[in-house]
C-alpha cells in the first residue's frame, strides 16, 4: 500500500479523527501517487494513522478507516447499509408521506465524497472524490442489493468532479429514468434530476420548510431565490393569505408554478411569482409589505478570502428584508456557505438588526435536516445554518 507522510504536529487532527487530509499538512509521498488511489496515511516517522483516497486537490486524502484494513465489497456494503439503517430508525425510510431523502451524506456517514439521494425509488450518486468514482459498480451493486425495489440509480457528478478530468457524463448506471414527482410531508414536487440543482432538490431544508408551513396561516409570505419553489408550497399548504416566489431565473419560476399547480387551484389563487433581480424586487417593495419573508440565497462565501464580503452581501440584504417586515413578522434567513460559521452568521444578523434598529429575537435555530447527519469530529459538514427571527420595530 501506497503511503503519505504528514509533516511533524499534522498528524494531531488524525488522532482527533477528523476525515480529512489537507495538502499543505503533507510532508512527502510514495512515488507514483495517482488520484482516486487508497493510500496509508502515517506520521513523520512512519506509524500508520489512517486509510483514504488520495486527490491532487487542497483536500488531499479523504480518511474512510482510521482501521488497516482490505476494503472488500461487503465493507463498503456495510457503510451503506449502516446508512440506511439511520434512515430507517428517523422514519424517513418507507415513509409513505416523504419519497425524497438522503440516503448517504458522505463524511456523516462514514463515506467521505459520496452523496446518495433517492426521489420515488430514483437514486442519484454524487461524487465528490474520484476514489469513491472509482466505486460507482461497487455502490450500484450495493444499493441494489439493499434497496431491491429501486427503479433506476443515475450518475450526477460532472460538475463536482470536474477537476478530474477521467469522469464519464453524467446519466444512468442502472435503469429507467422516467418523470418523477416526489413527495415531502404529503406535498408533491416536480423532480427533475439531469437538470436540476444538486441532486435534483434541497433535500436539506426539509425541516425548516415544515417549520415555514405551520407559521404561515393568514400571514403574507415572501420567498426569495425560491427555486423549486419548496418554501411556497409548505407556506400555501399552511393557509397563506398569499405568497409571493422570487428568482431571477426563468427556469427556476417555470418550475415553482409547475410545483404550485400540484397543489390545486385554489392554493394557486394565493400564489405569484416574480422573475426578476431579487436585490431589486426587495428594494422596490414598500415597507412592512409581509409578515414572513425567507432568505435561502446561494452561497455568497464558497472560500475563506471572500467571507468578508459574503457577510457584507448577507448583511445587506438582511438589513432590507427587516424594513420589508410587519412589527412582529418573522425573517427565516439561511447561509450555506462553508466559509461562514454559525456565530459569524448570527453575529452578521446582530449587526443587520442593529443597523436598522430593529428589536429582533430568535425564534428557533436552524439546520439541515435529520437526514443530513454529521461527524461530531468533522464540523465544516455543519454547512446550512439559520434562523427564524422574529422582527419589531424599536429596541
Amino acid at each position: 500500500m501506497q503511503r503519505i507522510f504528514l509533516h511533524k504536529g499534522k498528524e494531531k487532527s488524525i488522532l482527533r479523527f477528523h476525515p480529512w487530509v489537507f495538502s499543505g499538512a503533507i510532508a512527502r509521498m510514495d512515488h507514483g501517487i495517482a488520484n482516486g488511489d487508497i493510500v496509508e496515511v502515517c506520521d513523520q516517522d512512519g506509524h500508520f494513522l489512517a486509510m483514504g483516497h488520495y486527490h491532487d486537490n487542497s483536500i488531499a486524502v479523504r480518511i474512510f478507516t482510521f482501521e488497516r484494513l482490505t476494503p472488500t465489497y461487503e465493507f463498503w456494503k456495510n457503510k451503506v447499509e449502516n446508512a440506511l439503517r439511520y434512515r430507517k430508525t428517523i422514519g424517513l425510510l418507507n415513509n409513505p408521506d416523504t419519497n425524497m431523502l438522503r440516503l448517504v451524506n458522505g463524511e456523516g456517514d462514514g463515506l467521505p465524497g459520496l452523496i446518495i439521494d433517492c426521489y420515488d425509488g430514483n437514486a442519484v450518486l454524487q461524487f465528490h472524490s474520484y476514489g469513491m468514482y472509482l466505486l460507482k459498480d461497487t455502490f450500484v451493486q450495493a444499493l441494489r442489493e439493499l434497496l431491491p425495489d429501486l427503479k433506476s440509480i443515475y450518475n450526477k457528478s460532472a460538475l463536482t468532479l470536474s477537476d478530474s478530468g477521467n469522469t464519464e457524463l453524467d446519466g444512468l448506471l442502472y435503469g429507467d429514468l422516467s418523470p418523477i414527482i416526489g413527495k415531502e410531508n404529503g406535498i408533491s414536487f416536480h423532480i427533475d434530476i439531469p437538470g436540476g440543482q444538486k441532486t435534483g432538490f434541497f433535500l436539506d431544508q426539509r425541516d425548516s420548510r415544515a417549520l415555514v408551513g405551520s407559521m404561515s396561516k393568514g400571514r403574507r409570505v415572501l420567498n426569495m431565490f425560491c427555486y423549486s419553489g419548496g418554501f411556497s408550497a409548505y407556506a400555501l399548504r399552511g393557509g397563506a393569505a398569499h405568497v409571493d416566489s422570487v428568482d431571477i431565473s426563468h427556469k427556476a419560476i417555470e418550475l415553482t408554478e409547475q410545483n404550485i399547480a400540484l397543489l390545486g387551484d385554489e392554493a394557486a389563487s394565493r400564489h405569484t411569482a416574480y422573475c426578476e433581480d431579487v436585490f431589486k424586487f426587495l428594494e422596490n417593495m414598500p415597507d412592512k409589505a409581509y409578515d414572513l419573508i425567507v432568505l435561502d440565497p446561494p452561497a455568497f462565501a464558497k472560500h475563506h478570502r471572500v467571507k468578508e464580503q459574503g457577510l457584507k452581501g448577507y448583511r445587506n440584504i438582511n438589513r432590507i428584508a427587516m424594513r420589508k417586515l410587519c412589527p412582529g413578522g418573522f425573517l427565516f434567513t439561511f447561509s450555506c456557505s462553508q466559509a461562514i460559521s454559525a456565530e459569524d452568521f448570527r453575529t452578521m444578523v446582530f449587526s443587520a438588526a442593529a443597523m436598522e434598529g430593529k428589536s429582533v429575537r430568535i425564534a428557533h435555530h436552524l439546520q439541515h435536516a435529520l437526514d443530513h447527519p454529521v461527524s461530531i469530529y468533522h464540523p465544516e459538514g455543519e454547512y446550512l445554518k439559520g434562523l427564524a427571527v422574529e422582527v419589531a420595530d424599536s429596541i
